[in-house]
């Protein structure tokens, strides 16, 4: 379990084949690896993935064809990923509960700058659509961050808008989004287990 709370941003250092996936070396900057062991999970650019080698400066993980298929920005060498150990359960929670597990890629509309915020509108696929809602929390290439504007369209999904202070461009790779980048989204959980309870008594 995450928190969207960014440690760091890394790079995809080396990309190679295994098994129809990926093995990723994946470099560091200011991620201390110091307690991370084999076996332990790290978000990459909001993708839960498991550590099967480590050192001071990087650490290397595999990636199943599955999920390069449902997810965003894990193939490119040199690619820059937003990076979040795994919760302690003794962790200050600054952000919201986030699984690692993304629920869809979403594409940017309009990255603006409105003077002391920026402004990233996101159209997101029809199927996450009614998870998403004002004021609620969404992750964004593992970044967490409320949502301010929502706007339904039956057909293609919705489109919905959240506020980037410098400091969240800073610390991220949301920095370097524009129109028309694809982004990894996992919606808020409280919101999946609402559905589920609602959809139980229904039956």
């Amino acid at each position: 379990m995450f928190s969207g709370i960014i440690a760091d941003v890394g790079h995809i250092a080396k990309a190679g084949d295994r098994d129809g996936g990926l093995r990723l070396v994946i470099a560091t900057s200011t991620l201390d690896l110091s307690d991370v062991r084999i076996g332990d999970s790290i978000a990459v650019n909001g993708v839960c993935l498991t550590a099967v080698n480590t050192n001071k400066k990087s650490f290397t993980v595999d990636v199943s064809r599955e999920t390069l298929n449902c997810t965003e920005g894990l193939e490119a060498i040199g690619a820059p990923v937003n990076l979040e150990k795994a919760l302690r359960l003794t962790d200050r929670l600054d952000g919201h509960l986030v699984s690692g597990h993304v629920d869809g890629v979403g594409e940017v509309i309009e990255f603006s700058d409105l003077g002391e915020s920026w402004k990233l509108e996101i159209r997101a696929p029809q199927a996450l659509a009614k998870y998403i809602a004002i004021k609620g929390s969404i992750t964004i290439n593992g970044v967490s961050l409320t949502i301010n504007q929502v706007k339904d369209d039956k057909s293609a999904g919705c489109e919905f808008s959240v506020n980037l202070i410098p400091h969240t461009l800073v610390m991220t790779n949301l920095k370097n989004l524009h129109a028309g980048s694809q982004v990894n989204l996992e919606v808020d959980l409280i919101a999946r287990y609402v559905e589920r309870m609602l959809t139980a008594q229904q039956r």
